[in-house]
């Protein structure tokens, strides 16, 4: 056995595997409970941060690494009942500081803390050595009181390595299922935290996006996904793709709870220098938490982005019928210009972008043989057995051969992307009609996965806000065959409340989250013999 694999061996005996004693065992806690639930109970006396942890700790190892096998969580934090047991030695006698206040969360691989755990994107080129400081939002976190419980599954460097990748897939943790259809994707590159929200590993969960690896996710695993204001979550400490469009986002059941996350997490932070204006912007968005959310809201259809799947059109449909009948005025159709544009530019600067800013963060990483993007494409082509899973690195190639950010090819492009998704786009849009938000299809349901040509994603319509840096946010909406299927709202700059709210106030006349059965395939059976309590 190679060193590489005495390292993979290790991290699952020693990381994976928390051994739980039964008389350590609490009474049965909901799993899916909300965060004001939980709160309230542990303020009354009749539940504990300890006796939280432990059974989603419990409930990973039941559903996780056996049973349905959802390989949603790489690693548990080792020290996660050490962290547990403090918070609640602090509570006693003191009302909780924050909504996340002795709360477990998971975080995507992707995403450094300076503790034992690992950061490695999803790749086996990252785990011979932990990060050495937490990322900025796992900073905030901490200070907030929340339990980092562990580290979820990605799609491999979030979906940036193969053009015929298959989401939800690493050379570290294998291939994440869909906990509704197991034979189904869980979309990616946040797949392990939308599945470990979805199955009740965790009540809330930390994802990533460049375009469309919170929202895809985040729908066709049936949970809320919020992709933020570019700027209003800090970036340091995250595995980067692009400076130009990655933000990290929450991912939970309700819109009450991501909200609650998001409160948390937002705020600037001076190793980000794109979170100047944050302070300004970040507040408790829990106060936009109205039932009548959607009374005298307008509200666009962007139909440009529907007709991909008739099921997600189906499920629009149904939406805006709800939306009308709480009194939102649906203006439908609106355009977005120059949105079939916007490709050609975006893929111009990905390409320059990740190769300096993934240049740049391996610099911060000490311990590790690979210090830049030729690096990791020798270690692939070194360990194809493991790493290359028929899947290829066409994309790390491209970008190894793009153009530097200096390349006038490349400024022209970035500014024109922005000016067009932004400025002449979204706020074109908007402002045409007078409009408070854009509405469309989040994506189709779930695909099967397919481990030779890789994804086959029906429509998507996260772009147009990927690439503005501006905010949308994914609720369930209905259901197509058992498979979930959501709405996006997506809105200017900043618009964070006024989303929140409309999402908010559509979530409360529908209730369209359900807990996932674990079936085998569409129409199948379960895997378990009952309920996974």
């Amino acid at each position: 056995m190679d060193r590489l694999s005495i390292c993979v061996a290790a991290l699952v005996a020693g990381l994976l595997v928390t051994p739980i004693l039964a008389a350590d065992r609490p009474a049965a806690i909901d799993p899916y409970a909300s965060l004001q639930l939980l709160q309230q109970r542990m303020q009354a006396g009749t539940l504990d941060s300890r006796q939280l942890t432990r059974q989603f700790i419990r409930r990973i190892h039941q559903l996780d690494q056996s049973g349905p096998t959802l390989r949603a969580v790489l690693e548990i934090n080792p020290d996660a009942m050490k962290l547990a047991g403090a918070l609640d030695a602090a509570r006693s006698g003191h009302p909780p500081r924050s909504p996340l206040f002795g709360i477990p969360v998971l975080l995507k691989d992707n995403i450094d803390t300076g503790d034992r755990m690992l950061t490695s994107a999803g790749s086996l080129a990252m785990v011979a050595a932990p990060a050495t400081r937490d990322a900025g939002l796992v900073e905030r976190l901490r200070k907030a009181g929340a339990v980092i419980l562990g580290k979820t599954n990605l799609s491999e460097w979030a979906n940036f390595r193969s053009s015929h990748a298959s989401s939800g897939w690493s050379g570290r943790g294998g291939q994440t299922r869909n906990p509704y259809v197991l034979d189904r994707n869980p979309c990616g590159s946040s797949a392990g935290s939308a599945v470990a929200v979805a199955a009740g590993l965790a009540s809330v969960a930390i994802g990533t996006e460049t375009d469309g690896s919170i929202i895809c996710p985040a729908s066709m695993n049936g949970i809320v996904g919020i992709k933020p204001t570019l700027g209003l979550v800090s970036r340091s400490g995250i595995v980067p793709i692009s400076h130009n469009q990655d933000t990290a986002g929450p991912m939970a059941r309700s819109v009450a709870d991501a909200a609650a996350l998001l409160t948390v997490i937002a705020g600037s932070d001076p190793r980000d220098p794109a979170t100047a204006q944050a302070d300004r912007h970040a507040t408790d968005y829990t106060r936009f938490l109205d039932p009548h959310g959607l009374r005298g809201k307008r509200i666009g259809v962007v139909r440009q982005l529907a007709g991909a799947d008739p099921h997600a059109d189906h499920v629009l449909d149904q939406a805006i019928a709800t939306m009308k009948a709480q009194g939102a005025i649906i203006v439908d159709p609106v355009t977005i210009p120059h949105l079939d544009q916007l490709g050609p530019l975006e893929t111009t600067v990905l390409m320059s972008d990740f190769k300096h800013d993934i240049n740049a963060y391996l610099a911060t990483r000490t311990g590790l043989k690979v210090h830049t993007l030729a690096d990791l494409i020798a270690f692939n082509d070194a360990h194809a057995d493991t790493e290359m899973h028929w899947f290829g690195q066409d994309l790390f190639k491209q970008a190894e051969a793009a153009a530097p950010l200096t390349d006038p090819a490349y400024t022209a492009a970035l500014a024109k992307a922005k000016q067009l998704a932004g400025p002449l786009g979204i706020d074109a849009a908007l402002n045409a009609q007078h409009l408070d938000a854009l509405l469309a299809p989040s994506v189709g349901p779930a695909f099967m996965t397919d481990p030779v040509d890789g994804d086959h994603v029906a429509g998507g319509a996260s772009q147009p806000a990927a690439v503005a840096g501006y905010p949308s946010i994914t609720v369930p909406a209905g259901w197509a065959h058992g498979l979930p299927v959501g709405i996006v709202l997506f809105g200017a700059k900043w618009s964070e409340p006024t989303l929140i709210s409309i999402a908010f106030g559509f979530e409360q006349h529908t209730h369209a989250w359900r807990a996932p059965e674990f079936l085998d395939t569409v129409d199948g059976k379960p895997v378990l013999a009952g309920p996974a309590r």
